[in-house]
C-alpha cells in the first residue's frame, strides 16, 4: 500500500521546499533566481508508467563499478524506473550529484526523490550549496576562457589545444555537453601528431555517447581507424573503439554489426584503459550476447561467440548468458527464453539497453519459433503454446489472455512477414509447412548445372580457336604473362557479351588472311 501511495504522488505537483536563502544560480543556460521559479526547478514527471519490479540489482554496487558521470546517470535511471529501488537509488544519486559540479543533476535527483519520499532530508534543495557551486563553476569557466584567450594571443598551438581540452572537460563536468563538444572539436586544428588526434577523438566519443549522438560516435570511431597510430596507441585504443562502435550500432538497431564489434573487443585491454565510466566488461558481455542471439543463427553463434577465445572471457562474467546461448545452439529454445526472461527486470534498468530490450527479446523469440519448426512438417498449436508460453516475468498482457490466442497471433505475424514458410490450420489446430516439389527443385538444379557446364565449354572452345588463328599476343620480355592474360580477358569479354559466334568469327580471320581451324 505504501508503494501505491508513493506512485500516486509521482504525478502530483507540489511546492519545492528550499533550505537556505534565495540567491542567484548559475546554470548552463545562464543565471536565474530561485524566487522566480526557474524552469529547471519545476519538476516534470520522468517516471515510467510501467515501473520495473523484481530486479536483483543493488544500487550500492553501482558506486563501485561505475566511476564518473555514468554513475549518476545509472542511479537516476534506476530511481525513475524501479518502484522497489527508487528511494535508495535516488538518495545515492543525490549524494553523487553533490559530489560533482552539475547543478541540473542535483535538482533533478532531489525533485524525483521528493515525489516518493517527501519527508526525506535529501529531498530538500540546498540553495546554499547550489549557489556556491554555481559561483565556483562561473569562476572556473571565466578562468579557463581567459587562459585560452592568452594562449591564442601567444600563438602557442600546444597550449591552445590543451586549453580547449580543459575547457571541454569543465563544460562536461557542469553538464553543458553542447559547449563541451564544440570546444573538443576545436582541438583538431591544433593537433600536431596522431596521439593528439586520438586523445581528441576519444573525448568526442565520450561526449557523443553521453549526448546519445550515435551517428557522431560512429563518425569519430571511423576517423580514429583511418589514422596511422603508434603500435602501443593502436593496441590500447582498439578495444575502446570496438566497444563504442558496438554500443552505437546497437542503439541504432544494427544488431548484427553490433554483435561483431562486441565480439572483437579484448577484455584485458578494455579493463586496463579508462573506459569503464562508459562501458564495463559486463556491459560488453550482455550487449554482445543479446545482439548475437537476435541476429545470428546457431552455427555462427557456436563458432563466433561460444568458441571465440576473446569473447569467451566476457561470457565468464555473465555465466547465465553463456548458458542461454549454449541452450539455443542445442535447440532448447524454451529453456533459453526462460533464462532471458528471468533477467529482464535487471536489463530494463540499464541506461543503454532498456530502449532496445523489447525489440531484442521479441526478435530472439521469433527466431526460436522459426528454428523450432524447421525440422517438422506440421506441429500442433498446443505443443507450440507449451514450448513458447510467456513466463510470468515476461508477460506484457493481462493474466486472463489465452496463451493459445497469443501464439496464433505471433505465428500469423511471422507468416505475414515471410519469416515463417507455413500455414495455420485452425480446424485441426496445426501449423503446417508449405509442401515443396522436390522433383522440380532437382530438375532446376540439374538445368543450372548444365547451363554452367555449357558456358565453360564454350569459353574453352573460344580460347582454342583464338590460339589456332594466331591471335595470341605475346608479352614483351620482362613482363611475364600479362599479354596472354589480357588476351584471355578480351576473349572472356567477347564471350560474355555476344556469345561465342562473334568471337569465333574473329578467330577464323587472322591478320595474314589464314583461315582458322574449328575447335
Amino acid at each position: 500500500m505504501a508503494s501505491q501511495e508513493n506512485l500516486r504522488k509521482f504525478f502530483q505537483n507540489r511546492k519545492r521546499i528550499v533550505k537556505g536563502k534565495a540567491h542567484d544560480l548559475q546554470t548552463p543556460s545562464g543565471p536565474t533566481n530561485i524566487d522566480q521559479k526557474p524552469r529547471s526547478l519545476i519538476w516534470t514527471s520522468t517516471f515510467r508508467t510501467i515501473p520495473v519490479c523484481g530486479s536483483s540489482m543493488n544500487p550500492s554496487s553501482l558506486k563501485a563499478n561505475f566511476p564518473g558521470r555514468t554513475r549518476f546517470t545509472r542511479l537516476y535511471h534506476i530511481g525513475t524506473t524501479s518502484v522497489v529501488l527508487a528511494q535508495d537509488a535516488l538518495k545515492a544519486a543525490v549524494r553523487e550529484a553533490r559530489a560533482g559540479h552539475d547543478i541540473q543533476q542535483y535538482d533533478n535527483a532531489t525533485s524525483a526523490l521528493h515525489q516518493i519520499a517527501p519527508d526525506d532530508p535529501d529531498s530538500l534543495i540546498d540553495a546554499v550549496w547550489m549557489t556556491d557551486t554555481a559561483s565556483k563553476n562561473r569562476a572556473q569557466t571565466l578562468r579557463l576562457e581567459s587562459e585560452l584567450t592568452s594562449y591564442k594571443n601567444n600563438l602557442i598551438k600546444e597550449s591552445i589545444r590543451m586549453g580547449n581540452g580543459d575547457l571541454a572537460r569543465h563544460y562536461q563536468q557542469i553538464g553543458d555537453l553542447n559547449s563541451a563538444y564544440k570546444c573538443a572539436s576545436r582541438m583538431r586544428e591544433y593537433c600536431t601528431n596522431s596521439s593528439h588526434i586520438l586523445s581528441m577523438s576519444m573525448l568526442l566519443i565520450t561526449l557523443s555517447i553521453e549526448k546519445g549522438d550515435w551517428i557522431g560516435t560512429q563518425n569519430a570511431v571511423m576517423k580514429v581507424r583511418n589514422l596511422q597510430l603508434k603500435e602501443s596507441d593502436a593496441l590500447d585504443s582498439e578495444p575502446k573503439l570496438h566497444a563504442a562502435l558496438g554500443l552505437a550500432q546497437m542503439c541504432s538497431g544494427n544488431y548484427l554489426d553490433a554483435a561483431r564489434s562486441f565480439i572483437q573487443t579484448d577484455l584485458e585491454r578494455l579493463q586496463s584503459g579508462h573506459f569503464t565510466d562508459i562501458l564495463t566488461p559486463n556491459d560488453v558481455a550482455v550487449y554482445g550476447a543479446l545482439c548475437a542471439l537476435a541476429s545470428m543463427d546457431r552455427d555462427p553463434l557456436q563458432s563466433t561467440v561460444l568458441d571465440s577465445p576473446s569473447f569467451r572471457a566476457f561470457l565468464e562474467l555473465e555465466p547465465h548468458l553463456r548458458r542461454a546461448i549454449t541452450l539455443y545452439c542445442s535447440g532448447k529454445y524454451s529453456a533459453c527464453l526462460a533464462i532471458l526472461a528471468s533477467y529482464r527486470p535487471d536489463y530494463l534498468l540499464d541506461i543503454h539497453l532498456h530502449k532496445r530490450l523489447p525489440e531484442l527479446y521479441a526478435t530472439i523469440r521469433q527466431k526460436s519459433i522459426v528454428q523450432y519448426f524447421i525440422p517438422f512438417s506440421c506441429v500442433t498449436l498446443d505443443s507450440l503454446t507449451a514450448a513458447f508460453s510467456p513466463s510470468p516475468a515476461d508477460k506484457q498482457t493481462p493474466a486472463t489472455t489465452d496463451p493459445t490466442a497469443s501464439i496464433e497471433a505471433e505465428l500469423t505475424d511471422l507468416i505475414h512477414r515471410r519469416l515463417l514458410d507455413a500455414r495455420i490450420d485452425l480446424h485441426n489446430r496445426l501449423l503446417v509447412s508449405l509442401p515443396s516439389n522436390f522433383r522440380h527443385d532437382v530438375h532446376r538444379e540439374a538445368l543450372d548445372a548444365a547451363t554452367r557446364y555449357e558456358r565453360a565449354a564454350r569459353q574453352k572452345l573460344l580460347r582454342m580457336n583464338l590460339l589456332a588463328a594466331g591471335l595470341e599476343v605475346k608479352a614483351p620480355r620482362g613482363r611475364g604473362a600479362g599479354g596472354m592474360q589480357g588476351m584471355q580477358g578480351v576473349s572472356a569479354g567477347l564471350a560474355a557479351r555476344d556469345g561465342t559466334a562473334a568471337a569465333a568469327a574473329v578467330a577464323f580471320e587472322a591478320p595474314d588472311g589464314r583461315g582458322g581451324k574449328s575447335g
